[in-house]
């Protein structure tokens, strides 16, 4: 996988085009085998809840939503830019590189 749970990225298309955050956690779609990832602070939804119970009160809670992983890009450790990611074998290890900096990523 390129992307892992704990990467930088940068959004590169949507309504947050150029945001960077934290990546929060990564979804496997099993029908149609897609990735998404949440990304911290980034696709906001508003999400609306009944009231449970009577005299409770309904609320809207913000939570981010899952972003295909075509739109986001891994930030490269050395420089801070936006790079691909490729791999290297090292020992036994099978290891992720920045393409831009050739620097191993974790």
């Amino acid at each position: 996988m390129k992307i892992k749970t704990g990467d930088k990225v940068k959004i590169l298309s949507g309504k947050d085009k150029g945001k960077t955050g934290k990546v929060i956690q990564v979804l496997l779609n099993k029908k149609n085998s897609r990735l998404y990832v949440v990304v911290e602070g980034a696709n906001i939804l508003k999400k609306h809840l009944r009231a449970k119970k009577q005299g409770e009160k309904g609320q809207i809670i913000e939570l981010p939503a899952p972003l295909h992983v075509s739109k986001v890009m891994l930030i490269d450790p050395k420089s801070g830019k936006p790079t691909r990611v490729g791999f290297k074998i090292e020992g036994n290890e099978k290891k992720r590189v920045a393409k831009a900096s050739g620097e191993f990523i974790e």
